[in-house]
């Protein structure tokens, strides 16, 4: 018996091999027209506000790998190692770089987004990113951001350096937690590590020191204390702690401002 013929897979594969074909045909002309198209512009996206780069860091950045491009035939621009010019500078998470039809580059730059400045003990700073990277300080642009400092040993070395040990891994993760907390935004100024490599949180608003010990719980123990913050601090007032420890998970041990230095202990159910 003569099998049915397939005729819905052939034409699938027929249809298969029609896009294909077009597909080189359109990039064939792609290639063809850029063969003889020069650039006659180059546009520019920064997303976001003021950063670590601008027009003219990216037009140094574009001389430097590829001298001016203006008027240059695309085909004689490395459009792709361009871009990996870009990407390998260290105030830049990711970058895009293509030519249109009509002779324009464009390039699309997404800046780092800082979130804390570390200032080691060897007097080295650099900031954390967002994503938990390590970038240079810039001599150019210094972004409003969380300082830490004290007993912190680790330094930055190289484009992309991650966070090696502990310290600065619960220094992230406590700049992340209150970059997201608009009163601890507002209230924290600065992050000191000391001598028993505990974190310690200097706030804009009183004197007294929370110790905040590491990132574990964190979101526990910051809830326990803006709960403190709204029903202690307005009773006894902004000054009435030397210092505030939330480090234990359900727990805030404070001690009295006093010659006397009394202690007292709320524990949160």
């Amino acid at each position: 018996m003569l099998k049915r013929i397939a005729w819905k897979r052939i034409l699938c594969v027929f249809t298969w091999l029609l896009s294909i074909g077009g597909l080189m045909v359109l990039m064939s002309f792609i290639d063809g027209k850029k063969s003889y198209l020069k650039c006659k512009d180059i546009k520019v996206i920064i997303p976001g506000t003021a950063g670590f780069i601008d027009r003219n860091e990216v037009n140094r950045i574009i001389q430097n790998h590829s001298g001016l491009i203006i008027s240059k035939y695309l085909h004689e621009i490395n459009l792709h190692e361009l871009e990996n010019e870009f990407k390998r500078n260290p105030y830049i998470r990711d970058a895009k770089v293509f030519a249109d039809m009509d002779g324009t580059v464009n390039i699309k730059v997404i800046q780092s987004d800082p979130i804390l400045r570390v200032m080691t003990l060897n007097n080295q700073d650099y900031y954390i990113d967002r994503l938990g990277n390590k970038i240079p300080v810039s001599k150019d642009y210094t972004p409003h951001v969380l300082v830490a400092n004290g007993h912190i040993t680790e330094n930055y070395t190289k484009r992309e350096d991650s966070l090696r040990t502990k310290v600065t891994r619960d220094l992230y993760k406590t700049a992340l937690y209150v970059e997201k907390d608009s009163l601890w935004r507002d209230q924290f100024e600065q992050l000191y590590v000391n001598a028993q490599r505990e974190i310690e949180i200097v706030p804009r608003v009183g004197n007294q020191k929370i110790i905040l010990g590491d990132a574990d719980s964190l979101e526990t123990r910051l809830r326990n204390l803006k709960v403190f913050y709204k029903k202690a601090m307005p009773v006894v007032g902004w000054n009435a702690y030397k210092t505030i420890n939330i480090k234990y998970t359900n727990q805030i041990i404070c001690e009295r401002n006093l010659a006397d230095s009394a202690w007292l202990v709320i524990t949160q159910k």
